[in-house]
């Protein structure tokens, strides 16, 4: 199991590596929605330590998207996506502390149609190497952050790639 997991975390670095920018957005949203898959699994086992972690690392993820707003050049949509990520950051931590199955769906409906969205965006547009690419760990209490040209961790602040 172990061996399958660490497959498809490479597969999906890869995946973000090669995306454009828009693509890293998705990416981020497609392990936000399996992490909450991930913590419902975990609620109706009865795992609290795997339905906390998967919380947490949701939440962790959300707030990189969330770090990397450039209001600048975003105007009114990254004051919205703003808005949206403090929103949902509150309700994953809900789900999360009270197990709440039903918090969990309603917050995959959320991403799932915001995944889309940003999808459709990404498949009109043309082709074009990202000028700054994730870091994404495959371990679920790695971080996610934009890597600096000197390897160092610029902790999601100050990025310099607009979502």
């Amino acid at each position: 199991m172990s061996a399958t997991r660490d497959s498809a975390s490479a597969y999906h670095q890869s995946t973000a590596f090669s995306a454009s920018a828009v693509g890293q957005v998705v990416a981020l949203y497609d392990t936000i929605l399996r992490d909450f898959h991930r913590a419902i699994a975990a609620v109706e086992a009865g795992q609290i330590e795997q339905r906390v972690n998967a919380g947490n690392h949701a939440l962790m993820v959300i707030g990189e998207l969330q770090g990397v707003l450039d209001f600048e050049r975003g105007g009114e949509a990254a004051r919205r996506l703003q808005s949206f990520y403090k929103i949902t950051r509150a309700m994953t931590l809900e789900a999360s502390v009270h197990g709440s199955r039903e918090k969990f769906q309603e917050l995959i409906s959320m991403f799932a149609r915001l995944r889309a969205a940003w999808s459709k965006i990404e498949r009109t547009m043309e082709f074009s190497e990202p000028t700054e690419r994730l870091r994404i760990c495959s371990r679920p209490q790695g971080t996610f952050s934009q890597s600096e040209p000197s390897g160092e961790n610029s902790g999601g602040t100050g990025g310099r790639w607009s979502a």
